[in-house]
């Protein structure tokens, strides 16, 4: 993925997640929409963002 930080070693980058957060989508949609994430793997993107600002 070029460097971009992903979740878990999945090709699904954590700036995809807060993305998603970011434009009004609750955990459980995001989960529905990428069933292989948790959501766990949701708080730690978002407290990865946070770290980075």
């Amino acid at each position: 993925m070029g460097g971009t930080a992903c979740i878990r070693g999945m090709r699904i980058p954590v700036s995809l997640v807060v993305n998603l957060i970011a434009n009004g989508m609750s955990f459980e949609e995001i989960i529905t929409e990428y069933s292989d994430l948790e959501g766990e793997d949701i708080r730690q993107s978002l407290q990865y963002a946070a770290y980075l600002f």
